[in-house]
């Protein structure tokens, strides 16, 4: 833990420059599970098949979106595996994003998936949630929220994750929680888990089962659905280290409830 408080201090000020927390470590050993906080399972995709399943998801967004195109060319399923890709296509570049608008929502649980992230900067892999109310008003409660469960900007360091929550219509005005950043070594290879606990009164987010933040800032109380997505910068020179093609690869998602008391 020592280590990861040293680390902490070493990128503050670069962090604090580009309007983030600085990034910590866990808030303790414990490992949390869904299960050992009181959840059982709700709902669930381990994309066991070869087609994205139409009664779950739906790629979100297809047409223009930042420096490149939304495409569901970009989107495969095969071996177990949701793959969001990014690729280069001579002067075009495809990425892709599904959601669960119109087929999955709900409010409050135990959001979590399991994922290996993108290796490059420039582009980024991320799992949040959204209120289709949001552009409606500034309250929380009554027009929910946006909720970065999980972001990876590569340029913040190789074991860093990032989350957030963003209400109120997009734009100048838009209250932020400003960027939390989660700093657990290894998360940059293989296969992690990442959830948010959310409930009436906070949001708490975890990576591998360690807790690593909690808010009660821009608490939705409405119906939200989940995002998998591939992104991109709004500018092309933040795309001058990213290496094509690179991919988001999720094994599954699964949202958990509070179990029945008697």
């Amino acid at each position: 833990m020592k280590s990861i408080l040293l680390f902490a201090c070493s990128f503050a000020g670069i962090i604090v420059a580009t309007a983030q927390r600085p990034p910590q470590g866990p808030v303790s050993d414990t490992i949390h599970t869904a299960l050992s906080l009181g959840y059982e399972l709700y709902w669930q995709d381990d994309f066991n098949g070869n087609t994205l399943d139409s009664t779950r998801w739906r790629v979100r967004g297809v047409g223009s979106r930042a420096t490149g195109y939304v495409s569901e060319e970009a989107v495969t399923v095969g071996n177990g595996y949701l793959t969001l890709h990014a690729i280069k296509r001579n002067d075009s570049m495809l990425i892709s994003a599904v959601g669960t608008e119109g087929l999955f929502m709900t409010t409050y649980g135990y959001f979590e998936c399991r994922a290996q992230l993108q290796r490059s900067p420039g582009v980024w892999g991320a799992f949040w949630l959204q209120s289709p109310n949001l552009s409606r008003g500034d309250d929380p409660a009554l027009y929910g929220a946006e909720i970065d469960i999980m972001e990876c900007f590569r340029k913040l360091g190789p074991d860093i994750v990032s989350h957030n929550v963003h209400w109120g219509p997009y734009g100048p005005g838009q209250r932020t929680t400003r960027g939390m950043q989660s700093y657990l070594k290894g998360v940059g290879e293989g296969f992690h888990t990442f959830a948010l606990e959310w409930t009436p009164d906070k949001y708490i987010f975890y990576v591998d089962g360690y807790k690593f933040y909690e808010v009660t800032q821009g608490i939705s109380k409405v119906d939200e659905y989940i995002i998998l997505s591939m992104e991109l910068p709004n500018e092309m020179k933040d795309l001058a280290n990213t290496k094509f093609p690179d991919a988001f690869i999720v094994d599954y998602v699964k949202v958990y409830k509070k179990a029945k008391q008697d």
